[in-house]
């Protein structure tokens, strides 16, 4: 399975590209600049010790993955999506964006179609399955050697892709959790928000959180 990593080379895309690589999963890290995503594989399989890293433009990565996470900040995805769309068709797109107000972090800011990840499925179209993942957890906790115990949720498309997904996930240590159709992302998305201020208030990183009971 070849996992394509759109917005690869920033903080979220890279920590992901090494966790899922150090568990045996071929990475493609994609870039508006390909020569760009390409230099930054190879300091990541310099780091890691492997070499199954490789950096494309965001078309070809999407084209030439499996399942495609898409980190790229929610203010300038669009011509991202606008570039990737037609490799999309018939894939798994990952959507890790949260619902936050670009002023202030802390408030949650719902989108038009009432959550990011509605977006983009409306934008790929229905060949496209769209889910949302990874919004809970922060770029240091991912880059981190140490177990996760935050749980991600998935939301979004059906439940055999979530089933997809939640496979995937667990592949790299983390418990993933159905959290429900994609009228349940703006839920996952504005939780990002609460987390953030979390941090805030009790000058901490990587809040997170944990589902009980199961």
């Amino acid at each position: 399975m070849k996992l394509a990593i759109i917005g690869g080379t920033g903080k979220q895309g890279t920590a992901l590209a090494k966790r899922f690589a150090r568990a045996g999963v071929d990475v493609i890290i994609g870039s508006r600049d390909a020569t760009r995503a390409q230099v930054r594989a190879d300091e990541l399989n310099a780091m890691t010790g492997i070499s199954t890293i490789v950096g494309m433009s965001n078309y070809d990565a999407t084209a030439n993955g499996d399942v495609v996470i898409v980190s790229v900040p929610y203010e300038g995805m669009t011509p991202v999506l606008a570039d990737i769309r037609e490799a999309a068709q018939g894939k798994i797109v990952i959507s890790m964006a949260s619902a936050l107000d670009p002023e202030r972090k802390s408030r949650a800011k719902v989108p038009a179609e009432g959550s990011i990840t509605a977006e983009i499925q409306q934008f790929l179209g229905e060949r496209t399955k769209v889910v949302a993942a990874f919004q809970n957890i922060s770029p240091d906790n991912l880059d981190s050697h140490a177990p996760i115990e935050s749980d991600v949720l998935v939301c979004g498309a059906d439940r055999t892709t979530r089933d997809q997904v939640i496979a995937l996930i667990a592949h790299i240590g983390i418990r993933a959790i159905d959290a429900g159709v994609l009228a349940n992302a703006v839920a996952v998305e504005t939780l990002t928000a609460v987390l953030i201020t979390v941090n805030i208030k009790h000058k901490i990183k990587g809040a997170g959180i944990r589902i009980t009971g199961l």
